[in-house]
């Protein structure tokens, strides 16, 4: 059986494949379904993924599939017009449709990240519209870089880094490393002697070196995005 809610939401995706061929964002089924954050649209995706009802397609922004419905569903006459704003709208059995052709994906942006001196790195609500061809697979986030010590590897300043979210990193690649608890920087990766280093890309600036318990990987670089006025 599933819950009320996820019945909601399968019926609101299959609704809006049928009438527009692409998956609704997380916002919009936030707002659909009266939930108060997208982590509840994450937790209800993820758990009729599991139980087979959706999948998530890879490589596409925001692309979600209707596997099966749920038996009520499937059953019920369609209605004479389907509301694709209502959450609680039955839908017609699925017949041929459009594939999804979404090829953005809105990511959380955490503030701004030093690429010079550490500053902390504060999470905001807001959201960077993102091509998915520059994302992965794993959960990532965005952060807009502040400084230039980065420069010799391309990232300048204002850029947005895309950061896959990951607590392991290999040496020599460019992670968001937090300081102490309390400051993030992006720099490269390096352990020698005991100790961890986080080396700039601009000869200007010195490697910054500390022990292991002062240093908490939380990402690595996935991709750049620029912003040009």
């Amino acid at each position: 059986m599933l819950t009320r809610k996820q019945h909601e939401l399968i019926r609101f995706i299959q609704v809006r494949l049928e009438e527009t061929g692409v998956s609704p964002s997380f916002e919009e089924m936030k707002e659909a379904l009266d939930l108060k954050s997208k982590s509840g649209v994450h937790r209800l995706i993820s758990a009729l993924e599991e139980r087979g009802f959706i999948r998530r397609l890879p490589n596409r922004a925001r692309a979600l599939e209707v596997l099966r419905q749920p038996e009520d569903v499937g059953t019920k006459a369609p209605p004479r017009a389907a509301n694709v704003n209502s959450a609680a709208a039955v839908v017609r059995p699925p017949e041929a449709k459009p594939a999804p052709a979404n090829d953005v994906i809105e990511i959380p942006l955490h503030g701004r990240i030093a690429a010079g001196v550490p500053i902390e790195a504060l999470e905001t609500s807001a959201t960077l519209p993102v091509p998915a061809a520059l994302l992965g697979a794993g959960e990532h986030y965005a952060l807009e870089v502040s400084g230039d010590s980065m420069i010799e590897a391309g990232i300048l300043d204002g850029d947005y880094a895309l950061i896959r979210r990951t607590d392991s990193a290999r040496d020599g690649e460019i992670v968001v490393a937090l300081v102490r608890g309390e400051e993030a920087t992006l720099k490269y990766l390096r352990r020698e002697n005991g100790k961890v280093r986080l080396d700039p890309a601009n000869a200007a600036y010195e490697p910054q070196i500390y022990s292991p318990g002062e240093v908490l990987v939380q990402g690595k670089l996935a991709g750049l995005l620029r912003r040009y006025h």
